[in-house]
């Protein structure tokens, strides 16, 4: 008895101790950046040599440094909503209708998954370049936009296709038994439960679509997004404005996901909660 306890006491320390090294694994190099973020030394060297927040002060004076903000924030923030929309349409048509071709639609819905990114943006570079010289257009923000979208969309359908699977059919049933109409059904109860999916799934997008290099670079022409600034700047020589770069970009993150996980917990809440009163 004493021998298995200890066994499992074993067990137990081993799988604590794994998920502690996975976590400073990860995170190790993100607390770093932030620590450098706020060296008082044009050089990253550890330990770091005095406290400031003067780089945070020289990106936001760089000239170049808002255009790429406000060019990755609209880039995202479209991307995201095609992807959102998209990506719950495909959702619903996965899981909740047979029709043929059915496993055709999944294999060219995953697709984009399988690329790397860096195929993928050269790939539809060189679409674009042909079309554009049918069409008369250059690549910018809308062929970033589309191919983000591209890329994109299949994780937002993943995600949401995850709540529409564990979601409870006989809910519906209720409200049209109660006289509802198929939209009434969609606005009262159906889109309320998936919304939590839906809204985790346009986290997800967004920050795929903000941090994206690949297609960006391929796409962009002569725009710039965020890490297409980075990368501009790092070529050029290691700053510790882009610590302060990755801080700024870490927490805003940090806080949506936890929203995410806000939203979802009180979505499972609230189904529980409307299971047992129907």
């Amino acid at each position: 008895m004493m021998s298995q306890h200890f066994k499992n006491a074993v067990v137990d320390t081993a799988l604590v101790g794994s998920v502690v090294l996975l976590l400073m694994f990860f995170y190790a190099p993100i607390l770093t950046l932030v620590a450098f973020s706020f060296t008082s030394s044009r050089v990253l060297t550890f330990p770091i040599d005095g406290f400031s927040l003067q780089w945070y002060g020289e990106l936001i004076r760089k000239p170049d440094f808002f255009p790429a903000v406000i060019n990755s924030a609209t880039v995202a923030a479209v991307s995201t909503l095609f992807a959102s929309v998209l990506g719950t349409a495909g959702a619903i048509a996965w899981i909740r209708y047979q029709f043929r071709f059915q496993n055709l639609f999944r294999v060219v819905t995953f697709a984009p998954l399988l690329f790397p990114q860096l195929l993928l943006g050269v790939v539809m570079l060189l679409w674009f370049s042909v079309l554009g010289n049918w069409l008369n257009f250059s690549t910018g923000l809308v062929t970033v936009i589309i191919g983000h979208v591209v890329y994109i969309t299949p994780f937002a359908l993943v995600i949401v296709a995850v709540q529409v699977y564990g979601f409870d059919e006989t809910l519906e049933d209720a409200a049209r038994d109660a006289g509802a109409s198929r939209w009434e059904v969609f606005r009262e109860v159906t889109f309320p439960l998936l919304w939590p999916g839906i809204f985790s799934a346009a986290i997800f997008a967004f920050l795929l679509s903000w941090g994206n290099f690949y297609v960006s670079y391929s796409l962009s022409g002569t725009a710039r997004t965020l890490p297409v600034f980075v990368y501009s700047g790092i070529a050029v020589g290691s700053s510790p404005i882009y610590p302060a770069l990755a801080t700024l970009n870490f927490v805003p993150a940090l806080l949506l996901v936890g929203l995410a996980e806000f939203l979802r917990r009180r979505a499972l809440k609230r189904q529980s909660t409307a299971l047992s009163t129907s």
